[in-house]
């Protein structure tokens, strides 16, 4: 079995910088795939980092700000050039299917995959997508339109002496896109062994933070503690902070076992 690992692809907010690209994670786990969200640059860093889209046939999309979607076009429709056979399964609210089947009638009408749609409600915690050996939850999030992270479990079945069957729950990868301090959702990751959760700003920005409906990274850091969670990263920085070491000083007195988020890096869950 190989292991679960985390690979950032871009955690950067709304504006790209030099060294940030918008949101897009890759997790890896029981030798499946999963795009979790796909701002711009996704793709490309996929590419220098040698990511075999290959292997790619569910892509997760946590809500619609440009910044965690607008990369989606450019790498379905570059798929559809590889003559991509497979198809993908993109697990979204409503609208974005909206939103993006004109685009693919216009740039990808000759595709030789499908593209398969499955209608999430980001206001419900609930599992979406399961199979024999992962499953993934929804987790309502408060941003500033309708938001979800997900939850990842790998799960194995163990067969007992008496030939019944139980399920036991390994590694638990949960990811907390655009959303407010919300002590709501600590229950839903309690124990997880790695927590993503967004940090736009710093406890300087905290009256802003509340009005754009983002978190700090002390905030990250409290919901972290409370949840007990194994390990914290922390991305999606504003623009505004160029010294990406500020949120790691500000979120270790609170919760010590805290990581930086920077692209390319790989992370074991």
């Amino acid at each position: 079995m190989s292991e679960a690992k985390l690979t950032i692809l871009g955690c950067g907010s709304a504006k790209p910088t030099k060294t940030t690209s918008p949101s897009g994670q890759l997790v890896e786990m029981c030798d499946k795939s999963f795009l979790v969200d796909c701002g711009e640059g996704v793709l490309l860093t996929m590419q220098k980092l040698g990511v075999h889209t290959s292997r790619l046939y569910n892509i997760f999309i946590s809500h619609l700000h440009g910044d965690h979607c607008f990369g989606l076009i450019g790498l379905l429709t570059t798929l559809g050039m590889l003559k991509r056979t497979q198809p993908m399964h993109i697990y979204a609210q409503p609208d974005l299917e909206k939103l993006l089947q004109p685009l693919l009638d216009y740039h990808a009408n000759d595709r030789q995959y499908d593209i398969i749609f499955h209608h999430i409600n980001p206001r419900k915690h609930e599992v979406i997508y399961e199979d024999r050996t992962v499953s993934v939850e929804t987790i309502p999030l408060k941003h500033g339109v309708p938001t979800c992270g997900f939850l990842f479990k790998e799960t194995h079945r163990v067969k007992h002496e008496d030939g019944s069957f139980t399920h036991e729950t390994r590694k638990r990868y949960a990811y907390y896109a655009d959303t407010q301090y919300s002590e709501k959702i600590v229950p839903i990751i309690e124990g997880v062994d790695t927590l993503y959760h967004e940090s736009t700003f710093l406890q300087t920005d905290e009256e802003r933070s509340k009005v754009v409906k983002h978190s700090t990274a002390a905030e990250a850091a409290q919901i972290a503690k409370m949840a007990k969670v194994c390990k914290l990263i922390l991305g999606h920085y504003s623009a505004r902070v160029e010294d990406h070491s500020l949120f790691l000083q500000e979120a270790k007195p609170i919760f010590e076992n805290t990581y930086l988020a920077e692209e390319n890096l790989v992370f074991d869950l």
